[in-house]
């Protein structure tokens, strides 16, 4: 394991607007796909942003590769972990290209020209989301899995270790679900993947899981661990019921019985 890549929280506090968010949260985060689940509130999107460092902490700190990462330059933070939010503010009028392009510029600065390396790296990076078909469409003329997919280009064309996705598959069909999950699937093979997801049943996919409740972290395991199993359940006021009886995969089931 490269420590380089390896994103940790030590004690994580944050506030929005007064309020406690996170309470003491602590994790560590390596090479593979780790799924970041829980209710609406219970903090998931504020740990991921903390761990971009986006949002700074009032107690804890977040380390990349063992340093504090609110103490490296933001060109070297971008170039070590790219972000995808809930919803992207990219204007429709650039095409696909152009957008996937953007994960450059933590590379060349404002003004540089592209080398033939970051065009390599933008056409891996759409071979790899399978959206370079779609090169001179405007992101406007992009249905919501097309466009998910070169938002996602953009985040692998900066070349980072860590890859932080909040809510990836949110505005997606189930097709185009599974087919965001088999890629993150690929990519946690070289990358250190987190994201946060709605859908347990494709959280259990992940090489690990982290529940969060009510800002504190309420389990991390892996995805066949019954107290994993049981922390979800729990966190979830016991309206779903994990099931490994039918496929040997765990599978998350709305609890209907009274």
């Amino acid at each position: 394991m490269n420590h380089h890549d390896s994103l940790s929280a030590q004690g994580l506090s944050v506030q929005l607007g007064g309020r406690p968010v996170l309470r003491d949260v602590s994790c560590r985060l390596q090479r593979g796909w780790t799924a970041i689940v829980g209710p609406n509130g219970a903090g998931k999107s504020t740990l991921l942003r903390t761990l971009a460092g986006l949002l700074p902490p009032q107690s804890g700190r977040v380390e990349l590769g063992r340093q504090p990462l609110l103490g490296l330059p933001p060109r070297e933070r971008a170039r070590r972990i790219a972000w995808l939010a809930q919803t992207s503010a990219v204007t429709g009028e650039l095409t696909a290209r152009e957008t996937v392009q953007l994960g450059r510029l933590a590379h060349l600065g404002l003004f540089a020209a592209p080398t033939a390396a970051d065009e390599a790296a933008v056409d891996a990076a759409m071979r790899a989301t399978e959206c370079e078909a779609w090169g001179v469409r405007r992101l406007h003329a992009l249905s919501g899995g097309e466009r998910q997919r070169v938002l996602l280009a953009r985040a692998l064309a900066t070349g980072a270790p860590a890859l932080l996705l909040d809510e990836p598959t949110t505005h997606l069909d189930p097709p185009h679900q599974v087919a965001l999950a088999l890629l993150m699937r690929r990519l946690a093979a070289t990358h250190t993947l987190v994201s946060v997801l709605h859908d347990l049943t494709l959280a259990l996919r992940a090489d690990r899981v982290l529940v969060l409740r009510d800002g504190t972290l309420q389990a991390d395991g892996v995805p066949g661990d019954p107290a994993l199993h049981a922390a979800l359940e729990a966190s979830f006021d016991h309206a779903i019921h994990i099931d490994t009886t039918r496929s040997g995969r765990p599978v998350a089931l709305p609890r209907l019985d009274d």
